[in-house]
């Protein structure tokens, strides 16, 4: 391995332990016995999950009832022995204590983008079926302004999806339908739609973009959060837990 490869990987490394570090920050200051969690879908929230299944397995917790966000948020939970519930189940009922989740980007007003994960339907439902909802993100997706670097990602029905994008380039954006990995074509959500990837032209009232974006016909959602209060975890590069 050359000195470049093993400085990335060194990276890399760092990075998912920050990750590691705020997941369980927010594992154990909000999850206690007896709560309905919503179970966030991406790489940090995947720590939370493995923390609450740790504690859960030492008996701190007990009766933990979890709704995921999506078929790899429920993956991850299977996968550390968590039971995954719907939000019809009796024992939820249609409402959650608390959501952990990442987020994509977070502004200075405590908006966030999500959706990098094409799970943002989902997210969105649980961010509104919850009492508190915990944001859990290193200090670089700590942004002055959503959608100019990281894409704001809007879930489309496929037979709509060419004239929503011609709709969203009428604002001056650059839109693109996301593709998948390690796969032909696009990507397709749970829910059996596209993902189409909007980059800003520059600073935008992201409060009324969300109203307008969504009122396009063919749009599902939109990865915009902009009328949710959230609890911010946000670890910064020395490893301490902070607020934005």
């Amino acid at each position: 391995m050359d000195q470049a490869m093993a400085v990335d990987e060194n990276v890399r490394d760092r990075a998912q332990e920050l990750k590691r570090i705020a997941g369980i920050a927010a594992a154990d200051a909000l999850v206690s016995s007896n709560m309905r969690i919503g179970m966030g879908t991406g790489s940090t929230a995947r720590y939370a999950i493995h923390r609450i299944a740790e504690r859960i397995a030492t008996g701190e917790l007990s009766n933990i009832a979890a709704v995921a966000s999506s078929s790899q948020a429920a993956e991850e939970c299977y996968a550390v022995g968590l039971s995954v519930l719907s939000l019809e189940d009796p024992r939820i009922a249609g409402e959650l204590d608390l959501v952990i989740d990442g987020a994509d980007e977070v502004d200075t007003a405590g908006r966030v983008t999500k959706g990098g994960g094409a799970a943002l339907l989902r997210e969105k439902v649980m961010a509104y079926a919850a009492s508190r909802v915990a944001i859990v993100v290193t200090r670089d997706k700590h942004v002055a302004d959503l959608g100019l670097t990281f894409p704001v990602p809007v879930e489309v029905v496929p037979f709509a999806a060419f004239p929503v994008r011609l709709s969203l380039e009428r604002y001056g954006f650059s839109v693109s339908v996301r593709s998948g990995t390690g796969k032909m074509g696009p990507v397709i959500t749970d829910n059996g739609n596209v993902i189409l990837d909007v980059l800003f032209d520059g600073p935008q009232d992201v409060a009324l973009l969300e109203s307008e974006i969504a009122e396009i016909p063919g749009v599902v959602e939109v990865g915009l959060f902009t009328r949710r209060t959230f609890d911010f975890f946000t670890v910064e590069p020395n490893g301490t837990i902070s607020s934005p």
